[in-house]
């Protein structure tokens, strides 16, 4: 499938039984509920999808269920989150194999590579697979930035078009657009910024609240991109209390809880994550429960 990474694309969640099995039926229902509200693609295996605790056959599970589900409504990527290059290139090219539409792409797990051996890294994947990837750019958690000289050098790799932008200074945006123009689309990566990042040129969002508020995610995009500023920002007030789960370490848990208080998921982790209990859920039960409380009334948005 040919796709511009425009719109939005939700990083999914993995579900789980209380066994700490893969809960198909549950994916499948968030998964319908995403494509209902009008996401453009979704990606699977990212932080949000518990990617270090999955298999290599549950992976394969979920894009082989994804494919069969969506049946080419929306593009399915597969994220690469690996700590050798050879590892990383077996994942891209068993994702080609199973029919994959695209590539997330971190740099290096648990070794910082320096600039040359970033480089390398990523060129080295996109030289070795068709699909079209998206380099993850997360120096907060994952201590790599990927720095505008090192997009210069991964220019010529036609099958490297975008950049998950989650160095958390908006201003990448620009400076992005500045250097290259349209050269990388700029998809947003960090739900705090999502409004701010698409005012100053972003071309999409990858989210994580979408998880539990897939209409309104997508809302704020379609409302953005049309000009209608004012009621994306309407929507976008409401909403950040909540988007800010996305921003703390234990993101995956506060969005599962946030999932299962509006019926699109349960609150099941995979250890050594542990569901929340005590008072920290109780806080985050009262942010998500006043969000729901407060839920505006969207606009018509979906044909914008």
């Amino acid at each position: 499938m040919k796709f511009e990474w425009k719109g939005v694309f939700p990083a999914l969640t993995t579900k789980f039984t209380a066994g700490e099995q893969l809960d198909l039926p549950a994916f499948e229902k968030n998964l319908q509920a995403q494509l209902e509200a009008g996401v453009d693609g979704i990606i699977l295996g990212g932080t949000l999808g518990e990617a270090s605790t999955l298999s290599a056959e549950e992976k394969q599970t979920l894009v082989q269920f994804a494919i069969e589900k969506i049946n080419g409504r929306v593009p399915v990527i597969l994220n690469i989150a690996e700590g050798s290059t050879k590892v990383a290139i077996e994942v891209a090219q068993n994702a080609q194999k199973l029919g994959a539409d695209g590539l997330m792409i971190l740099p290096p797990m648990r070794y910082k590579s320096d600039h040359r051996e970033t480089v390398a890294y990523f060129k080295a994947v996109a030289q070795q697979t068709d699909l079209p990837m998206m380099i993850y750019n997360n120096p907060v958690d994952y201590k790599i930035e990927v720095t505008l000289d090192m997009f210069e050098e991964l220019a010529d790799c036609q099958n490297i078009q975008a950049v998950k932008e989650s160095t958390r200074d908006v201003s990448n945006v620009t400076r992005m657009i500045n250097r290259f123009g349209n050269r990388f689309q700029i998809l947003c990566g960090v739900d705090t910024l999502a409004l701010e990042s698409l005012l100053m040129g972003a071309d999409g969002w990858v989210a994580g609240l979408v998880c539990a508020f897939p209409k309104e995610t997508v809302a704020i995009y379609k409302l953005a991109k049309a000009g209608r500023i004012q009621e994306a920002l309407h929507i976008y007030r409401w909403f950040l209390p909540l988007l800010e789960l996305d921003i703390h370490p234990k993101l995956v848990q506060y969005i599962k809880l946030a999932e299962s208080v509006t019926g699109l998921g349960t609150e099941y982790v995979r250890s050594p994550r542990l569901t929340l209990e005590g008072a920290e859920r109780e806080r985050v039960l009262q942010i998500i429960r006043e969000g729901v409380s407060k839920r505006p009334i969207l606009p018509e948005y979906k044909n914008l």
